[in-house]
């Protein structure tokens, strides 16, 4: 056997990532740079992006930042431009761009009968149509040079639906569903060498689930947030950081069997029945 370690060698790869300006999303370019990968960021604001992609040159690696709405099939084809100008093609796609809304999500002041249809549509828009379209955007090259890797993030939503957030559920399960869907059809219509995976964080606590995690007052877990520590064998919240090494398995050679599926990242939330 070759030496081991160049199993995750993806030096030289060119790496697109949506939704690489937020705090998942931010550290999982940082790593991919720091692996060797060149990175183009993509988000939804100028600043975010440009922000990763500057932190990522300051310690010496490629990077450019792109502000796009992956909601925007015209802006993610113009960031395609971009970047197959800029890097020449695209051998890892990272999907990372999601979120929830309060306007989407139920509690004591807002009935499931209430929820805005508007609001839950966006969701799931943001969720699953900006994977969708992205990998329509993004993987066209991988089909065409018939090599690559797309990595689509789902989330624990995905595997067990939530209470108060069924917009969100929703969208994450139709992402894990098309990942399976993606990787047979690139693997049967294009190449093997195609390969298409999901990651499904557990909880991490971020700008966007803050007001559900935590009281914004006292920054003291919320009733809920309690809840999940008590169903996480693992007795914690999970670290961005916690990803990489997933990341890193599923964009390089060492998982060159694996496609198709779905990895939880939950500190066992998955497999803890309460009992």
């Amino acid at each position: 056997m070759n030496d081991p370690y160049s199993l995750f060698d993806i030096q030289g790869k060119t790496a697109v990532i949506t939704g690489g300006g937020g705090a998942l999303g931010g550290v999982m370019a940082r790593a991919l740079a720091q692996a060797g990968a060149r990175v183009a960021v993509i988000s939804l604001h100028p600043e975010s992006a440009g922000r990763v992609a500057e932190s990522i040159k300051v310690s010496g690696g490629q990077a450019f930042g792109i502000a796009c709405d992956v909601r925007d099939r015209a802006a993610l084809e113009r960031a395609r431009g971009l970047v197959m100008e800029t890097f020449g093609h695209i051998d890892i796609l990272v999907n990372a761009a999601g979120g929830n809304r309060p306007e989407a999500t139920t509690s004591a002041e807002l009935s499931f009968f209430d929820l805005d249809a508007r609001a839950a549509e966006d969701v799931f828009n943001l969720n699953f149509m900006g994977t969708l379209v992205s990998c329509q955007i993004f993987g066209y090259d991988m089909a065409e040079r018939k090599q690559g890797c797309i990595v689509n993030i789902a989330s624990m939503n995905a595997v067990r639906p939530l209470t108060r957030i069924p917009a969100y559920s929703a969208a994450k399960a139709a992402v894990a569903n098309f990942t399976q869907w993606l990787a047979v059809h690139m693997a049967q219509e294009y190449s093997p060498a195609i390969r298409v995976n999901a990651m499904a964080p557990g909880f991490f606590l971020t700008e966007q689930n803050r007001y559900l995690l935590t009281n914004r007052q006292s920054g003291e877990m919320t009733p809920r947030g309690a809840a999940i520590l008590q169903h996480t064998p693992m007795g914690r919240l999970g670290d961005p950081a916690d990803l990489v090494g997933t990341l890193l398995w599923l964009v390089s050679p060492a998982s060159a069997f694996v496609t198709g599926i779905v990895v939880p990242i939950d500190g066992g939330f998955a497999s803890y029945s309460g009992v």
